[in-house]
């Protein structure tokens, strides 16, 4: 393996990682940004262009209070200007409900085909594999002890602390 083929692997988990940022902060600008602007989308439901996806996902991620998607496990074969990967996901879910907040954690695998653009390496196709899921009502506690001390936490959007953190990088 070329250094070429190394900066192009990292770059590749970058745009990944972007992706996951974008939808856990609800940001569709840093979400639509990981893909061409031509990207099919398929989550299971039929593949849609981008610009169709994106409204719905922040729709209905914008309804939870939380989500967090942690990748891990990608396999990345690059040819050129081109790429596929797959890349497992674990993604937390805090949905309010009647009775309190539900928690859905959701396994599954992204399979990307990704394009070098201008320099950059983005998500035209990617399909979604759901492999399973977990609902139950959520046992967090954000009072008391340790985890009441830990202030700074999480937020969608520009409420979250790491907006102001990057601001100037």
């Amino acid at each position: 393996m070329d250094t070429t083929e190394l900066a192009d692997r990292l770059a590749i988990a970058e745009t990944l990682a972007l992706y996951c940022r974008g939808i856990d902060r609800c940001d569709p600008e840093q979400l639509t940004a990981a893909f061409t602007p031509d990207a099919l989308i398929d989550y299971g439901d039929g593949a849609r262009l981008i610009a169709e996806v994106v409204p719905g996902l922040m729709a209905g991620l914008g309804a939870m209070r939380l989500t967090q998607h942690n990748i891990s496990n990608t396999v990345i074969r690059v040819e050129g200007a081109q790429a596929k990967a797959e890349t497992n996901c674990v993604a937390l879910h805090l949905i309010p409900a009647p009775d309190g907040e539900v928690e859905l954690v959701v396994g599954g695998r992204y399979l990307d085909r990704l394009e070098k653009r201008e320099g950059r390496w983005l998500i035209a196709e990617r399909l979604y594999i759901m492999d399973w899921n977990r609902s139950t009502a959520s046992t967090m506690t954000l009072e008391g002890g340790l985890l009441g001390s830990l202030q700074r936490r999480g937020a969608r959007g520009k409420d979250d602390p790491a907006c102001a953190w990057w601001a100037d990088a």
